[in-house]
């Protein structure tokens, strides 16, 4: 018998529960509406956007800055125009009623621009001097022969380290060489032709100047 006592009184409380629920919910969601003019003198702004923050909620002033939009009791509006500094009102939560107006007004913003130079239109001469001293940046090819002058491949040569294979390859070479003359005394190049041409090119390129 309590148990059936206490099964009814539950359903009854159940619809008390949602009523007031949805009373709360329904008493925080308010119509703010309003008008937004300038500071100096009273003239509705249009295009002015009103955001609630972090809602991605908002609207716009039509043409004489008059807005209305639904918000919650203490959210944050945001009022922003590209000529005039930001504002941002809080909803009070104390309101009675769900009905809250504003009259918002919004100061210019003075955009500082970068200084412009206006000179006059060169003289035939003067554009004749600066096209001809003007400096042409070069193109793919002629970075590309630049890039590959022989002069240049034979510096890059030098100094560029070598890889994995080209460092495997010199060492099994120096191997085989000392296993082709072990035993005896390797050859000399002093009496090899090709070295002493090797040696005349490189000594009339200057590559034994000192640097």
């Amino acid at each position: 018998m309590k148990k059936i006592l206490l099964y009814i009184g539950l359903i009854l409380l159940i619809p008390t529960t949602i009523n007031a629920q949805f009373e709360t919910a329904r008493d925080s969601v308010v119509q703010l509406y309003g008008v937004i003019m300038t500071a100096d003198s009273l003239v509705g702004i249009p295009a002015v956007s009103i955001m609630v923050k972090g809602q991605n909620r908002g609207t716009i002033t039509n043409g004489d800055g008059v807005f209305s939009i639904v918000v919650l009791k203490g959210d944050q509006v945001e009022f922003t125009h590209v000529s005039y500094k930001p504002k941002t009102i809080t909803v009070p939560r104390n309101i009675e009623g769900n009905q809250y107006s504003v009259v918002q007004l919004m100061v210019q913003d003075t955009v500082y621009l970068p200084a412009t130079i206006i000179r006059p239109r060169p003289t035939a001469e003067q554009f004749a001097r600066d096209f001809v001293s003007t400096k042409v940046p070069d193109d793919d090819i002629e970075i590309a022969r630049r890039n590959t002058d022989a002069t240049k491949r034979r510096i890059l040569m030098k100094t560029t380290p070598g890889d994995g294979r080209e460092a495997t390859a010199i060492q099994f070479n120096n191997i085989a060489k000392k296993a082709v003359y072990s035993g005896q005394v390797p050859p000399m190049n002093i009496f090899n032709p090709a070295a002493w041409a090797d040696f005349i090119q490189a000594w009339k390129r200057g590559d034994f100047k000192n640097k």
